[in-house]
């Protein structure tokens, strides 16, 4: 090949690259700047430590680097704060309940500790987000102590009993079926399905029992479990977890139901899983929003690699 021919157009190909470069950069979407109404108020070494691995995309304190500035840098940055701040914003951490703010704190520590987040490819750039061991224990640690074992108090115990006694095996009505915003209805013969596993969570004091449709009861039993199959439904029950003063554990008040419906089509935008929850004896829609199932994704995103169900089987 011709020497001077192919330096030309190697040059020719950079002005063409650098001049496609400096064009992007002038489609620059807006990063609104909104107020810090309710911050998160743990202690300051914990804070610290989440403002360094969480903040640029979980509230409204973005601090954005100058390479953070550069397209198409700048436009995925712009997503990934978006949809961030949508599953989790602490910059409005004082407007949630306390019990959903102990909920949060243990999917992060969750997050955190199976390395989910921060993302891989923001901390390639942000070192200060790579947390150490010893930062992950010190937000442990601070989870660990608002987790309190005590026995079940009268209140509790009164409420289970109530339940139980009116417990009636009947299923809804089909016009009275309560469904999600999504429209995913509420499906009574959970009941009937087979138990996949079972699973606690400290930071709340439920139990919980996975129940699986037929599908997912096949899928166990010939090992096709990740993916799991089109059409798998897994119900997540849960109940208070009552201990009585000898330390002896058993259900108490029926607390929610939670499903995951296999359908990568229909669910595509939900990593292929639609999401679910209804909460008390009425059977409460869980969500003020069609994004609820963006938080159950988020929850879910540290098993991605295990098509994003948590409680493996029993036996499989």
């Amino acid at each position: 090949m011709n020497q001077p021919f192919y330096k030309r157009r190697t040059t020719q190909v950079l002005v063409i690259l650098l001049l496609c470069f400096g064009i992007l950069q002038l489609f620059r979407p807006e990063l609104k700047k909104e107020p810090v109404s309710a911050d998160f108020d743990g202690p300051e070494n914990v804070k610290a430590i989440l403002k360094a691995a969480c903040y640029d995309c979980h509230s409204n304190e973005t601090d954005l680097k100058w390479f953070d500035h550069l397209q198409p840098a700048y436009s995925i940055a712009l997503a990934d704060i978006k949809e961030g701040k949508a599953g989790l914003n602490f910059s409005q951490w004082g407007n949630m309940a306390p019990g959903d703010q102990k909920a949060k704190l243990f999917e992060i520590l969750n997050q955190i500790t199976t390395g989910t987040m921060p993302l891989k490819s923001y901390q390639l750039l942000h070192r200060p987000a790579n947390l150490n061991p010893a930062e992950i224990a010190i937000v442990k640690n601070y989870v660990a102590a608002m987790i309190k074992d005590h026995p079940a108090d009268t209140a509790l115990l009164n409420t289970a009993a109530k339940q139980f006694n009116s417990w009636n095996a009947q299923h809804l009505k089909a016009e009275e079926i309560p469904k999600t915003l999504t429209g995913i209805p509420y499906q009574p013969d959970y009941k009937n399905w087979q138990v996949v596993s079972t699973t606690d969570r400290i930071d709340n004091n439920t139990m919980r029992v996975i129940f699986g449709n037929p599908i997912a009861i096949k899928a166990i039993a010939e090992h096709h479990i990740n993916p799991w199959p089109e059409g798998t439904v897994f119900a997540k029950v849960a109940w208070d977890k009552l201990q009585d003063a000898d330390g002896s554990v058993k259900a108490g008040a029926f607390k929610q139901v939670e499903y995951m419906i296999k359908d990568s089509d229909k669910y595509k935008t939900t990593k292929g899983w639609g999401w679910a929850r209804f909460k008390t004896m009425k059977l409460l829609p869980y969500g003020k929003n069609i994004g609820y199932a963006t938080e159950c994704v988020n929850c879910h995103r540290p098993v991605a690699n295990n098509d994003f169900v948590f409680t493996l089987p029993v036996k499989h």
